[in-house]
């Protein structure tokens, strides 16, 4: 009997000490859950309305040049992808870059680099955010209209960009690259404004490089979707953070920067603030080299300015983390009359526009990184507010420093100045901001595709 007492009471101890090993396992699960959750944002969904939109009327002056519809697209084509954000990126979740209406997060970091009063304005943008950003100030556009016969232009919000960014990289296939291209070609064709003009009044916003668009072949191996070579978007006005010089249907917008200005208050504020900034260098490079590229010109921009440390700032980003718009690559184009500006994964990169946004003055060693971009939103005549030297010149010796000391003082200030007084034009503001008398790079945008197609129309008779 007392044997049995005790192996009653054994069992018992075993059983509650499970219990107890068992309710622990389970409350590490319910933290490493949380903690995961907290880490990681939850799935955006898609650009906000942020007050009630009201279509304008026919006599709405405001809008001379046209309206726009918004076509409402199949959820696979924006809204689940945003809702997938975790599954956008091979190796990271997209959930943070894509929030906010594609502004990103808050940013954080910048006390004693901003105003204070302006640092809301300022956020973690992506340089691949424009589709988002782009369809959510479409919501809210002042000639949007909800009528499709009384539109002048038609915009398809398909996030081509989100949509193929998974897909560029490993064993995928050339129909896993093409898959959500066709699906919203095979929809917007049986479209009734479709229909009637072929497309030809219709556009849409590309988030990433041309480049990325263009694949030639069918071959799995070939690099990117062939978005643009399909039939159907021969007829189809693209706006693209880098357009490829030899296609008429592209027109290049700005990348989106780390400001989203609130009010015409933020943009004198910011401007005042650059006007006063007291600039220790005559210039930066902020960048990373890359290894894999033989006779990397970064590199050689590199070891210049490490050589040049008196003259030159530099922002090593294989040893700064260099995230969109991080504080150390504001200061120091803050900090630097000129900015070096090599080609990126095209001919542009982001970092020229983070440059200007300083008040500092591109150094360019390419025609294709200023001529024939931008051409809605940057001065024609690029040589009054930058500088260009010829990579191949560099290359054979020819001194950056020497060529940035024979600008004078007045001249250096002349081209600031032409900065600050364009820089409006290559920031997004909020979708419920009012920036007075300035024009964004959105508004700046909206107007060239509605001039355009109306002259078109025109033309056609």
């Amino acid at each position: 009997m007392e044997i049995n007492n005790s192996l009653r009471s054994v069992k018992s101890h075993i059983s509650l000490s499970n219990c107890t090993w068992l309710f622990i396992t389970i409350l590490l699960q319910v933290f490493i859950i949380v903690y995961l959750n907290r880490a990681s944002p939850a799935p955006p969904s898609l650009p906000s309305i942020r007050h009630q939109f009201q279509a304008p009327s026919p006599e709405d002056q405001t809008c001379k040049y046209g309206r726009i519809y918004v076509y409402d697209l199949p959820p696979a084509l924006n809204k689940e992808l945003l809702e997938n954000c975790r599954d956008l990126d091979p190796w990271s979740s997209r959930c943070n870059a894509v929030s906010n209406d594609g502004f990103g997060p808050r940013a954080t970091g910048l006390d004693g680099v901003v105003p204070e009063n302006l640092a809301p304005a300022w956020y973690w943008t992506d340089m691949y955010a424009a589709e988002v950003i782009y369809h959510a100030r479409m919501l809210n556009y002042k000639c949007r209209t909800l009528n499709q016969e009384e539109a002048n232009a038609f915009y398809i919000p398909f996030y081509v960009g989100l949509a193929v960014g998974k897909y560029l990289w490993f064993n995928y296939t050339s129909k896993d690259r093409d898959h959500h291209s066709l699906m919203m070609l095979n929809w917007v064709k049986n479209q009734p404004p479709w229909i009637t003009t072929n497309g030809s009044d219709h556009f849409i916003m590309l988030g990433r490089l041309t480049w990325d668009f263009r694949r030639l072949t069918d071959s799995d191996t070939e690099w990117g979707t062939s978005f643009i070579y399909m039939p159907l978007m021969k007829n189809i006005l693209r706006l693209s953070v880098e357009r490829s010089q030899w296609d008429p249907m592209e027109i290049s917008v700005p990348y989106p920067t780390a400001f989203h200005p609130r009010s015409e208050s933020d943009i004198l504020q910011w401007q005042d603030t650059l006007r006063a900034r007291k600039r220790t260098s005559l210039f930066c490079f902020v960048g990373a080299t890359r290894k894999k590229i033989k006779n990397d010109f970064r590199g050689v921009l590199m070891s210049y300015c490490k050589n040049e440390s008196e003259s030159c700032r530099v922002v090593d980003c294989s040893i700064t983390h260099c995230y969109d718009g991080a504080p150390s690559i504001l200061e120091a184009f803050l900090d630097s009359d000129f900015c070096l500006q090599p080609k990126g994964d095209g001919f542009t990169r982001r970092s020229m526009f983070d440059c200007m946004l300083a008040g500092s003055i591109p150094v360019y060693f390419w025609r294709g990184s200023f001529e024939n971009q931008y051409e809605w939103h940057m001065p024609l005549e690029a040589e009054t507010y930058s500088v260009f030297i010829d990579h191949k010149d560099v290359r054979n010796g020819t001194s950056i420093r020497r060529v940035l000391e024979g600008y004078s003082r007045e001249k250096v200030r002349k081209m600031r100045e032409k900065i600050i007084n364009f820089l409006p034009k290559f920031l997004y503001g909020r979708s419920d901001s009012s920036l007075g008398n300035f024009t964004d790079a959105f508004d700046i945008s909206m107007d060239g595709v509605l001039r355009r197609f109306k002259h078109e129309k025109a033309m056609r008779g």
